[in-house]
């Protein structure tokens, strides 16, 4: 099964119709696979859904990039975004979320969503003792730690900066054993504590949920923060009057990478071979790089 993808279309203007809005697809970014988790989540409760998924691949990782590096990028995906007329963004990557949403949210007049307070309401619902790996910046802006502790004060909290996760899931690593030895080192911290949840702060992270599985005891609670923005996401479509009523247009998939490179890594969480495009966001963001 192909996944094709649409030519680049021009912005719709604002005063598309309903049903227009309706129809327009939701967003969804990442700075390269991560974000397939949320996108498989997005098809598997909004099936009606039109989806526009972008990848910065030329610029991953983003979890050791400075605050006014994450700012820009998102800024930058939010423009070109608008541009092609989506009526929501799913922020699909924590580091985004953490640093990011905030400042966005006051630039752009559309909704946009994060992962990390979903993330954080679903975990304090029945534990006390909550870890959280992440990305580093993720783990210094204390985000997670921060949207806990105002839901549930006695929350007890631990993070595990998790540098070499992305790298590894984006070279297509998950199953060495140099992996698995480097996910036991990062969650040996949180063993000793001996937490009852553990939340993945990365999108990219729960693709190592099998590797993690194997590590961390049976009765560990694992939070996917996916499902739970997705949930949000169909809620604010629902009180817009904006969720699609008809069949979905394809997935759109768009890099600022390698098309192949990502098109390739992608198959085996899709179970499909997308149709990728290779977008440029700081120059026409209309036409694909050469």
């Amino acid at each position: 099964m192909i996944l094709s993808a649409s030519t680049l279309s021009p912005p719709e203007t604002s005063c598309s119709s309903p049903k227009n809005s309706q129809r327009s697809r939701i967003g969804v970014f990442d700075s390269g696979v991560g974000g397939l988790t949320v996108l498989r989540e997005l098809y598997r409760r909004l099936p009606a859904e039109s989806i526009l998924y972008f990848a910065d691949t030329a610029r991953l990782p983003y979890g050791t990039r400075s605050a006014s590096e994450i700012l820009q990028f998102a800024r930058e995906i939010l423009t070109w975004m608008v541009n092609q007329g989506v009526k929501m963004v799913i922020m699909a990557c924590n580091t985004c979320s953490a640093i990011a949403l905030e400042a966005v949210r006051r630039e752009f007049h559309i909704p946009i969503l994060g992962l990390i307070l979903p993330g954080a309401r679903a975990a304090v619902e029945q534990s006390q003792r909550i870890g959280i790996i992440a990305t580093p910046a993720t783990a210094t802006s204390n985000a997670y730690r921060c949207a806990i502790r105002e839901i549930n004060a006695r929350a007890k909290v631990w993070q595990v900066s998790c540098p070499e996760f992305v790298p590894l899931v984006e070279q297509n690593c998950i199953n060495s054993a140099y992996t698995y030895q480097v996910a036991q080192q990062y969650l040996a911290p949180l063993q000793r504590k001996k937490i009852d949840t553990l939340i993945y702060g990365c999108t990219h992270y729960t693709l190592l949920a099998p590797v993690v599985r194997t590590i961390l005891p049976s009765g560990v609670r694992a939070i996917n923060p996916a499902q739970h923005v997705v949930a949000a996401a169909e809620q604010e479509l629902e009180l817009m009057g904006v969720k699609n009523t008809d069949s979905p247009s394809p997935t759109r998939f768009c890099v600022s990478g390698s098309a192949g490179q990502f098109a390739h890594l992608s198959r085996q969480w899709l179970g499909c071979s997308p149709k990728v495009e290779k977008v440029c966001l700081q120059a026409a963001q209309k036409r694909p790089c050469l």
